[in-house]
């Protein structure tokens, strides 16, 4: 569970290819809840970097999500609050292409600023879940489009349920699907809502 001091520079220029993918994990089955968050930017079919941050949810730890990814009170005890990294987070992703595995983590930040008074942080949002259904329509029904069977599948590397290693799998779905269709980044924000049957 890497815990950065700050986020790495972001790069000024615009770059059509580039994104950044964002995970979460909750304390408890509130999405507000937010213990920690990880991050992975790409440009270029490229990882850039990989890093996430453990959050103080200010609430209670239920035992099934420790057991999902066993992240403990005691683990964010001198950890900041959403409160203390809101703005920072904030500015990483406003108007930037943000990829998500499904919308729970897009609901996740828009609680947690909720919260604490703050407006919903206002990205380009792109659900990768979306995007691997029709990029890979054939897994539906055979094991589906899930972050644990699509590391088998596209061969994928991480350990599922730590912030910033699922950030880093979104991303690199995101990036099979280009590959694997030609459809661009920036493409799929139109293509991720057509019909899968389009895609067979």
């Amino acid at each position: 569970m890497a815990q950065a001091l700050g986020p790495p520079a972001c790069v000024a220029a615009y770059d059509p290819t580039a994104f950044i993918a964002v995970d979460v994990e909750t304390a408890n089955a509130d999405p507000g809840s937010i213990c920690q968050i990880g991050f992975a930017r790409f440009a270029g079919g490229t990882l850039i970097d990989n890093w996430s941050w453990l959050i103080h949810p200010q609430t209670y730890f239920s035992a099934g999500n420790i057991r999902v990814h066993g992240i403990r009170p005691g683990h964010v005890s001198h950890a900041p609050d959403w409160g203390q990294v809101h703005d920072a987070v904030a500015e990483l992703l406003t108007d930037r292409i943000v990829v998500s595995h499904s919308s729970f983590d897009v609901t996740a930040l828009s609680r947690a600023a909720e919260a604490i008074g703050r407006a919903p942080i206002t990205a380009r949002w792109l659900d990768s879940v979306r995007i691997a259904r029709r990029a890979f329509p054939e897994l539906r029904g055979a094991g589906g489009h899930g972050l644990a069977h699509l590391k088998t599948v596209l061969g994928l590397s991480f350990a599922h349920h730590d912030a910033g290693e699922d950030a880093r799998a979104a991303g690199w779905v995101v990036e099979a699907a280009v590959t694997a269709t030609g459809i661009s980044v920036a493409e799929w924000f139109t293509a991720a809502h057509r019909p899968v049957s389009s895609f067979r």
